[in-house]
Formats: structure tokens, C-alpha cells, sequence
């Protein structure tokens, strides 16, 4: 949907903000009236505990909720609930290391300042997802978000059939599948996930994973064997044989050179 599409569906979300900064709450008020029809706001609140009285008392579709507040943080809020049947789009202002965090863990968020398109696409995600296992989703926000920047990460992957929480580390290997990416563990399972290898390559790049092919990422700590010739390939700790372009073979390269004279 267009963010100039003015076709109201049905069945509104009824959607709570929930921000410290009064500033924050007016404008995304605004963006939503404006570009998203399918939003009616119920409310909003500027703490941890406002909010929790807001969402017991208005029962919301949609929670916009900021990470840090003056009383605590969203996690917090989130804490006080037992179930969480509600559909969560954080806000955030948080440097390019949290920011991955929510990627690795699959759960939706919007940089302030807030993009009207990029809030017009998070709601649209938020209105066509079935809530399920997101517990599992925000175990894994807090993880990664509390654990140091060099320490084991863990990620989200959605299959057709299961939500997986691995270890990075667990992951040997990821193959481009057109618009999926297939993904090989140490636990000997092949993992389809609907989204493109390109968007892991730039999530897994900070933890020890390598584009060595167009089709083909690699965790380094699996990779065992590289043949020289050109146009060769690296085996990994599964025994698998994956192809190495020229650019890759050199990027290789570089790496095991600096790794080696360290």
C-alpha cells in the first residue's frame, strides 16, 4: 500500500503510543492520521507506568513503543505483562549495535526521527502478521541487547512451519534461494527463511560471516579448507563444498592474511 493510499480497511488497529518526549507522541500522532488510515490512536503515555495503565485499560492491537524512559525502559512495561497479546513496533534512538540487535531477533522498530514511509510500512507488516511466538522474539531482543557488542548473538529465523532461536554460531552456512535464503546448522538442519541473502549479509557481516559468492555466505569459524586454484572453493566444517568468485577468493584472502599475522 501506497503511503498516499487513503483505502480505510474495516477493522482499524487500535494503537497506543507510548513515549517520554511529548514532541515524539504529537508528531507520530500526526503521521499516523496522515498515512495511516488503517490506525486509530486510543491513547498514549509517557511512562512505564502510565503505559501499563493505558494497555490494561484500552486493550490495544498496536503498542509504538520507545525503548528508554524516564521510569524504566519498554522492556520494563513489557514485563508487567503475563501474555502479551498485542503487536509491538519499538522506537528508538539507539546506536548502529542495538540497532542490530532487532534485527537479529526479527521484532520491528523505527529510528527517530520517525520516516513517514518507514511507519506506514511497520504498520502495514504489524496489520498482516498473526501474533504468535513473539515472547520468543523479545527473549531474544534482551539478549542481544544486553550482551556485549563481541559476544555471542542470537537471531530469529521464521520458516514456513517454525520460529528457530539459534546461537549465530550454530549457523555453518547461508544460500541465496532467489528471494529466500536457506540456511545450514551445526545441528545438520537445512532452515528456509523468506527473506533475501542480502539482508543477512549485512546483519551477520559484524559477526564473522563472509560473502565469498553471490549466492553463498560463510561463517569463518566453520570454514576449514580454501583451495588455492582460482575459481576454487572452501570447505566448511560440514564437509560441504561452496564455490568462491574471484572477488570473494579475495576478500578471502585478505582476511586469512591479517588473521595470520596477528
Amino acid at each position: 500500500m501506497s503511503i498516499f493510499s487513503r483505502n480505510i480497511p474495516t477493522k482499524l488497529l487500535r494503537t497506543l503510543i507510548i513515549d517520554d518526549e511529548p514532541h515524539i507522541r504529537e508528531t507520530m500522532q500526526g503521521l499516523l492520521k496522515k498515512f495511516c488510515p488503517q490506525v486509530k490512536v486510543v491513547g498514549e503515555a509517557g511512562s512505564v507506568a502510565d503505559g501499563e495503565r493505558e494497555i490494561r485499560q484500552k486493550r490495544p492491537d498496536l503498542l509504538l513503543l520507545d525503548i528508554k524512559m524516564g521510569d524504566g525502559t519498554g522492556f520494563d512495561l513489557l514485563n508487567r505483562f503475563e501474555n502479551i497479546d498485542f503487536k509491538i513496533i519499538f522506537v528508538t534512538a539507539y546506536e548502529k549495535y542495538a540497532i542490530q540487535a532487532f534485527g537479529f531477533s526479527a521484532v520491528d522498530y523505527l529510528l527517530k526521527p520517525v520516516n513517514p514511509e518507514k511507519l506506514t510500512e511497520a504498520v502495514e507488516r504489524a496489520a498482516g502478521t498473526i501474533q504468535s511466538n513473539f515472547n520468543t522474539q523479545l527473549k531474544a531482543l534482551k539478549q542481544n541487547i544486553q550482551a556485549p557488542e563481541h559476544a555471542g548473538k542470537k537471531i530469529i529465523l521464521k520458516t514456513l512451519e517454525n520460529i528457530y532461536l539459534l546461537d549465530v554460531q550454530e549457523i555453518i552456512h547461508c544460500a541465496s534461494d532467489g528471494n529466500y535464503t536457506v540456511f545450514q546448522t551445526t545441528a545438520g538442519e537445512n532452515l528456509v527463511v523468506s527473506r533475501s541473502i542480502r539482508e543477512y549479509d549485512d546483519l551477520l557481516a559484524d559477526s564473522g560471516f563472509l560473502r565469498v559468492h553471490r549466492s553463498h555466505l560463510v561463517n569463518l569459524k566453520h570454514l576449514r579448507r580454501l583451495t588455492k586454484a582460482e575459481g576454487g572453493t572452501v570447505v566448511m566444517s560440514n564437509g560441504l563444498e561452496v564455490p568462491v568468485s574471484t572477488r570473494g577468493r579475495e576478500r578471502l584472502l585478505e582476511l586469512l592474511d591479517e588473521i595470520a599475522g596477528k
